[in-house]
C-alpha cells in the first residue's frame, strides 16, 4: 500500500498560514468530490480542524498521483494559491509515518491541548464524509478505523482523558478568568452551533455564567443548541444588536470569512459599547473577526494561536501519561503494519499453495497409477504422505513471510518469492 499525507498544523504553521488552507464542510466534501472523479484509483481523506488541514491519499501501486508535489498542489489549487508559496511550510509524510501520525492526532496526542475530546469526533466525521462520497476505499478503512480503535485505547488505558480539558476550557480559565472576575452576571453571545460551541457553554456554565444567547445561520440548529443550555435564540440579522449587550464572544462558525470586519466594528459596534470590555473567543478556521479588532479599546480578542503557552502548560500538566499513550501508538502500528502486510501476501500465499497442489495431484495420479492396484487404506496413506510434505516444504517460505510481515522488507521478500517459484501477479 502506497499511503501519504501532506498538510499543516499548529505545530508548524501560523494560524494565518492554516486560514489559507482551510476548509468549510460544503468545501471539503466538493474537493474529494472532485478529487474521487479525477482519480479514481486513489482513496482520499481530508482532515480541516481549526488546527490542521491534512490530506490523506492512498493506492496500492506508486501512481503519479501519490508523487510528492502531486497532493500539495492539489490543496494549493483548490484554494487557487501558488505552489511555491506554501511549499516550505506544509508538511509531508508516507508509509508508516502517516500511520503513527493519523494515530497520535486521533489520539489527541498531536493536539494543542493534550486530551481534548473535539479531534476525535473530527476525525470520525471526515473519514465518514469521505465513506458517504466514495473517495475511501479499503486502505483509508483500515487505516482510519485503526485509528479509533487506537484513540479509544488510549482513552481507556491512560488518564489523558480523565479530566475534561479543550481549547475552551483553557481559554475560560487561562484568559477569559483574567478580564472578568465573575461571569453569573455576563451576558454571553455564542456565534455557530457545533461542537465547539457546545463545549465552551459547558465550561462557562461550570465558571458560573447563566446568560446565554446562541446566534446561527441554521435556526433549528440554534434553537437545538440553546434547548440543552436553557440559552436564548436570536436571528442571524441581530448580529450587530448582540455584539453591542455581548460582555463575552464565542465564535465558532465555518463561514470561510470573517464575518465581523474591523470597518463594520467601528462604525456599527465600538461606539455603542463605550469601551464596556469585550472578551471575544475566535475558534474559527478561518477567523469570524478581522485580528486587528483587537486593537480597539476595551477589546480583548483570542484565536487558537493566542491559546499555545497555555496549552504548552497543559502538556507538561500530562507529561507523565505521554509515556503510556506513545506505547500504545507505537503497538498499534506495528500491529496496523503486519495486519496490512499480510493481507499483501495473502494473494500470494494462496496462489502459491494452489500450484503446488496442482503438481501434488498430478503426481499422485502418476504414483497411484504406476502401483496399480492398492486398497483404499494405503491410498488415503499415500495421500495424506503427499499433503504433510507439501506443507512442511511450503512451512518455511510462509513462515519467513509472517515473520518479515513486522519489517520494511516484506516487499522484498514476496518479490523474492515470486521469482524463484515463478508466480505471476
Amino acid at each position: 500500500m502506497n499511503l501519504r499525507m501532506v498538510g499543516c498544523s499548529h505545530h508548524q504553521s501560523d494560524i494565518a498560514f492554516r486560514e489559507r488552507l482551510a476548509f468549510t464542510p460544503a468545501q471539503a466534501a466538493d474537493a474529494l468530490s472532485a478529487w474521487h472523479q479525477s482519480h479514481p484509483g486513489v482513496e482520499a481523506v481530508l482532515l480541516s480542524t481549526c488546527n490542521r488541514t491534512e490530506f490523506y491519499a492512498a493506492a496500492t501501486d506508486g501512481t503519479t498521483a501519490l508523487a510528492n508535489d502531486a497532493l500539495a498542489e492539489y490543496l494549493a489549487g483548490w484554494h487557487s494559491i501558488p505552489l511555491d508559496e506554501i511549499a516550505g511550510q506544509l508538511m509531508s509524510l508516507d508509509g508508516q509515518a502517516v500511520v503513527e501520525h493519523l494515530f497520535r492526532v486521533a489520539a489527541s496526542l498531536d493536539s494543542m491541548v493534550v486530551g481534548e475530546p473535539q479531534i476525535l469526533a473530527q476525525v470520525k466525521q471526515s473519514y465518514e464524509l469521505a465513506c458517504e462520497l466514495g473517495s475511501a476505499g479499503p486502505h483509508m478503512h483500515g487505516c482510519f478505523q485503526a485509528a479509533l480503535r487506537v484513540a479509544r485505547r488510549v482513552t481507556n488505558e491512560t488518564s489523558l482523558h480523565r479530566h475534561r480539558v479543550s481549547i475552551p476550557s483553557v481559554a475560560i480559565a487561562d484568559f477569559a478568568s483574567r478580564i472578568f472576575e465573575r461571569f453569573d452576571d455576563k451576558r454571553v453571545l455564542v456565534i455557530g452551533a457545533g461542537e465547539m460551541a457546545d463545549e465552551t457553554l459547558r465550561y462557562l456554565r461550570d465558571a458560573g455564567a447563566r446568560r446565554f444567547t446562541i446566534l446561527n445561520r441554521d435556526p433549528a440548529r440554534a434553537h437545538s443548541l440553546a434547548a440543552e443550555w436553557q440559552a436564548e435564540v436570536a436571528p442571524w440579522g441581530e448580529l450587530h444588536w448582540q455584539l453591542v449587550r455581548a460582555d463575552l464572544v464565542i465564535s465558532t462558525t465555518a463561514a470561510g470569512h470573517p464575518i465581523v470586519t474591523l470597518d463594520y466594528y467601528r462604525k456599527q459596534i465600538a461606539d455603542e459599547r463605550n469601551q464596556r470590555p469585550l472578551f471575544i473567543l475566535d475558534l474559527a478556521m478561518p477567523r469570524d473577526f478581522e485580528p486587528t479588532i483587537g486593537d480597539e479599546l476595551g477589546t480583548y480578542l483570542y484565536s487558537i494561536d493566542d491559546l499555545a503557552a497555555a496549552c504548552d502548560q497543559n502538556r507538561k500538566s500530562r507529561q507523565r501519561e505521554l509515556p503510556r499513550a506513545e506505547r500504545i501508538i507505537g503497538d498499534e502500528t506495528t500491529r496496523f503494519l503486519t495486519d496490512t502486510r499480510m493481507q499483501i501476501s495473502s494473494p500470494l500465499i494462496t496462489q502459491l499453495r494452489a500450484e503446488w497442489d496442482v503438481v501434488k495431484e498430478a503426481e499422485l495420479v502418476r504414483l497411484l497409477n504406476k502401483l496399480g492396484e492398492l486398497d483404499e487404506k494405503s491410498k488415503d496413506e499415500i495421500t495424506r504422505f503427499a499433503d504433510r510434505l507439501v506443507n512442511k516444504l511450503l512451512h518455511p517460505p510462509l513462515q519467513s513471510l509472517r515473520d518479515e510481515a513486522e519489517s520494511d522488507n516484506h516487499s522484498s521478500l514476496l518479490n523474492a518469492l515470486r521469482r524463484l517459484f515463478q508466480l505471476k501477479e
